[in-house]
């Protein structure tokens, strides 16, 4: 995403917003991870049951109905959250989220916007310190409204009873603002009553939001999504893993991450998981006629698109009643453009080694996953 210096600080400043807190010992056994500081917990949902399912009633649930995302000084309405009333009981085989995006007064934001909705599990001392589990990411377009329907049904066990949904939006622009007003979000649930081919009973976080540098040897990956231990619920028979990644900054060596294209891995036990991280769509499947470079492929995302899971069957992978470690890697790459680089070389865009918050950003990836356990 390319903002202006005057109305944007770098993305990696950003992100804390965002960022969940990590290894909360009260949460049930199911949502674990390592507890180390980077290993984010949350709700994990009804476990394995052994009552055959019901299903539960039609029924539309709506967080959000133009709620106001902007960004006015000390008036930050960046995160806005909102109770949700969700069936704690039944079954249902289609769970879709209907996303919109609308224009205040005084327009839409003129910029592509990382944002994202989720579940807030835990709270903080402050909002950029709660636990928020990702439900959906999506990028905003260039100054125009979009929507888009998302199939959530696989997270059933966290859209249960009453909870609290998060819109995030990293704009900052907001009322007065010559660039637009912000957005309004529209957020509604329409779960359809019925049996599911596979029926989920837990939802377990692996890495919450996490903000992965790319290229920096002092950062290694590891550092930022280490390699997590996590129980499974007992009376499970398969497990996928649904991750959301995006790559950010620009400027860099390779035009890293926004622009480069590369292998991303998810390791269960011993045996890796590879995706190209890359989408070369956008075209075709952004909201059109936007102002701004929509078109050009990027590292997982379009302006003005959704962002689609990467979902991964590791039922093979795990061994029936044992903790399974799941790892997180990118492929190898050096960043010779940034602060402290023994020799700055390979910049684009014409920037130099120091970050700018504008041209040249902090090549950084944004990773959440979860492991899905099904009946």
């Amino acid at each position: 995403m390319r903002c202006p210096p005057a109305l944007v600080a770098p993305l990696g400043a950003l992100v804390l917003l965002s960022l969940a807190a990590c290894g909360d010992p009260d949460q049930s056994a199911g949502a674990g991870g390592s507890g180390g500081s980077s290993a984010s917990s949350g709700t994990a949902g009804s476990g394995a049951g052994t009552n055959a399912p019901v299903p539960g009633a039609d029924t539309i649930v709506t967080p959000f109905d133009k709620a106001h995302v902007y960004f006015a000084g000390e008036d930050n309405k960046r995160i806005v959250d909102a109770p949700a009333a969700f069936p704690a009981e039944g079954a249902y085989s289609q769970i879709i989220l209907h996303l919109s995006l609308d224009c205040p007064d005084g327009g839409c934001d003129a910029w592509d916007r990382f944002a994202s909705l989720g579940l807030v599990t835990a709270k903080g001392a402050t909002p950029e310190q709660d636990t928020v589990i990702e439900i959906a990411r999506y990028i905003t377009p260039y100054k125009v409204k979009a929507a888009w329907d998302i199939d959530v049904t696989d997270l059933r066990p966290i859209l249960s009873g009453e909870v609290t949904v998060r819109a995030f939006i990293d704009t900052w622009v907001g009322p007065g603002s010559p660039y637009g007003a912000g957005w309004l979000v529209t957020a509604s649930f329409e779960m359809k009553g019925g049996i599911p081919a596979k029926v989920p009973v837990a939802v377990t976080p692996v890495w919450n939001r996490q903000y992965v540098v790319y290229g920096d040897p002092l950062k290694p990956v590891s550092d930022s999504a280490p390699p997590q231990n996590i129980a499974l619920p007992a009376g499970a028979t398969s497990y996928a893993l649904r991750t959301l990644v995006t790559g950010h900054g620009q400027g860099n060596k390779d035009n890293c991450a926004e622009f480069c294209q590369r292998t991303h891995t998810l390791t269960v036990g011993a045996t890796p998981h590879a995706q190209q991280i890359w989408r070369d769509d956008c075209e075709t499947t952004a909201v059109p006629d936007q102002q701004g470079t929509w078109k050009y492929p990027r590292a997982g995302w379009c302006p003005g698109a959704d962002v689609r899971p990467w979902i991964v069957d590791i039922t093979p992978d795990i061994a029936a009643g044992a903790p399974v470690e799941i790892a997180y890697g990118v492929e190898e790459y050096e960043n010779t453009c940034r602060p402290g680089a023994a020799v700055c070389e390979g910049c684009t865009l014409g920037t130099g080694c120091d970050y700018d918050g504008g041209a040249h950003t902090e090549p950084n990836y944004q990773l959440s996953t979860v492991l899905i356990a099904y009946e």
